[in-house]
């Protein structure tokens, strides 16, 4: 005997199933393994035989990025590769909770046009295309979202209510800080390291004084910027000369400083919502206004007045002038001085910063020109390499974040940023502008630095605008360290080419920390 939409219940050949489980969160009431217990007495019933399992545990049924094993199962269909003719899933809601009801209906319809079915093995109603069930399913597609939407809210309401308690809601505490569990009636109990939870419903977090050389070192941030007008940049520079390093255990840069400087949690400001992430869409920052704030929930180890003065000084540097007001006081500038550069503007204390006109014209050329001020020289070299000089460091942060995610241990070195991946190999990454000759081609300089004599130079090579990378070379030393300089043109031969890359995927292939199984 067979069933209408199974297989053969007589101990025949059974239909070859595979089945889809999914979860939030560790702590969610369903499983993956009660889903499987309850798919595999519904495959036992209708005759399946489950061939193959996947599983997206800890994932989100919000949106189709990051299931992992949803977004295989698609492709494993749409690309043939599927040995199985049909997918058992524990309940609608487990296929998703896609705020376009449509767009779980779509992966369904990518199944089913490749002839294979779906089977929701915990429903009231048989996937069966007919008009009852396709109401039925459409309407529990809708719900699963507007669960989702529902949950949001209740979620950041309470979210909300303990930021004005005075509670810490995630995040790391940040240099010179810690954060301390507490229990309901704010009893301390233990300092959480970085990566560590509470476990009890019932606890709660709170930040706390750090060591005292942190908050010394945060103390010594503001009074330098304050006090003694020095720039962040400056102040990252000074803590790397002392060898001190950041609550990750990295260099400073200009964007940690100014992190310390613009927290208000340093004067025990309790602050949440400034981004929001809500239901996995694209992420916001919010207005002020719409900031969650609790005052003195936390001790400071800021003074308010130093805190208050930094904001100030930063507000003030920023302050958005009009075009009309840059272009004012440019002209002024040039009468005064009779000739206009980067430098002649950044010197000028009561002047916008020259990245300020660059931001807003395009170009400090562009500036001078609606000023009505040519220089005798061609500039524009000197705008690339100072464009350039502003994209190294965060190339340098992407690639140490890209090689950390796989695992791997990268050592910086502050003064060069030549990096040391597990204790085993150097690399050294180098930004080249793009210039172009006489006869309008494309021509990229390379200095290979002969003092650190790193295993591997990765050359970022820009495109002919100098606006983005355009592809990297990864270059041994061992192979090329002899020549010291190199000239590269649109096409380079084999013997160069062979080392071209679109991406740095290949470099972070060999970054990727693998166990070794011991052989018998």
């Amino acid at each position: 005997m067979k069933t209408e939409l199974g297989g053969d219940l007589s101990g025949g050949l059974r239909v070859r199933a595979a089945q889809y489980v999914r979860m939030s969160t560790e702590h969610q009431k369903y499983s993956t393994e009660n889903q499987a217990e309850i798919i595999a007495r519904y495959a036992q019933g209708r005759g399946f035989e489950i061939v193959r399992t996947y599983a997206d545990e800890g994932k989100s049924g919000l949106r189709l990025d990051g299931r992992e094993a949803l977004q295989r199962l698609i492709a494993d269909v749409q690309a043939g590769r599927a040995d199985f003719t049909a997918i058992l899933v524990y309940d609608v809601s487990r296929w998703g909770r896609f705020q376009d009801a449509d767009e779980g209906a779509y992966y369904e319809f990518l199944c089913r046009e490749a002839g294979i079915t779906i089977h929701y093995c915990a429903e009231q109603f048989e996937n069966d295309g007919s008009l009852s069930a396709t109401i039925i399913k459409s309407m529990k597609r809708a719900m699963a979202g507007e669960y989702s939407r529902e949950l949001s809210v209740k979620v950041f309401t309470g979210q909300c209510r303990l930021i004005n308690l005075g509670f810490r809601q995630g995040g790391p505490a940040g240099f010179g800080l810690r954060r301390q569990l507490v229990d309901e009636q704010r009893r301390p109990k233990a300092l959480l390291d970085r990566g560590e939870h509470k476990s009890l419903q019932t606890d709660r977090v709170v930040l706390v004084p750090g060591p005292s050389e942190e908050v010394e070192v945060v103390q010594r941030i503001y009074r330098m910027f304050v006090l003694h007008r020095r720039s962040e940049r400056e102040i990252a520079l000074l803590l790397n000369g002392e060898g001190v390093l950041t609550d990750l255990g990295r260099a400073w840069t200009r964007g940690t400083v100014h992190q310390v400087l613009t927290n208000e949690k340093y004067v025990g400001n309790n602050v949440y919502n400034r981004v929001s992430f809500k239901l996995k869409k694209r992420r916001v920052v919010n207005e002020p206004e719409q900031w969650v704030r609790a005052e003195g929930a936390f001790e400071a180890i800021v003074d308010p007045d130093f805190f208050l003065a930094a904001r100030r000084i930063i507000e003030e540097r920023s302050r958005r002038f009009t075009d009309a007001e840059l272009l004012e006081r440019l002209t002024d500038l040039l009468a005064q001085k009779g000739c206009l550069s980067g430098l002649i503007i950044d010197e000028r204390e009561d002047m916008p910063s020259s990245s300020t006109y660059r931001h807003r014209f395009g170009s400090l050329v562009r500036a001078y020109q609606m000023v009505g001020y040519a220089s005798s020289r061609d500039y524009r070299y000197l705008e690339t390499n100072r464009a350039l000089r502003l994209l190294h460091p965060q190339v340098v942060e992407q690639t140490i974040a890209s090689i950390e995610a796989l695992g791997a241990g990268v050592r910086v070195d502050p003064v060069t940023d030549l990096l040391t991946i597990n204790e085993e190999f150097s690399a050294s990454l180098a930004i080249v502008r793009c210039a172009r000759t006489t006869a309008g081609g494309c021509r990229w300089k390379i200095r290979l630095d002969t003092s650190l004599r790193p295993d591997i130079t990765i050359v970022a090579r820009m495109d002919a605008a100098n606006a983005q990378v355009q592809d990297y070379y990864l270059l041994p030393w061992i192979d090329l360290g002899v020549a010291a300089r190199l000239r590269l043109s649109e096409e380079n031969g084999v013997f160069l080419d062979a080392y071209r890359f679109d991406t740095l995927d290949p470099f972070f292939q060999l970054t990727r920390r693998a166990s070794l199984k011991s052989a018998a």
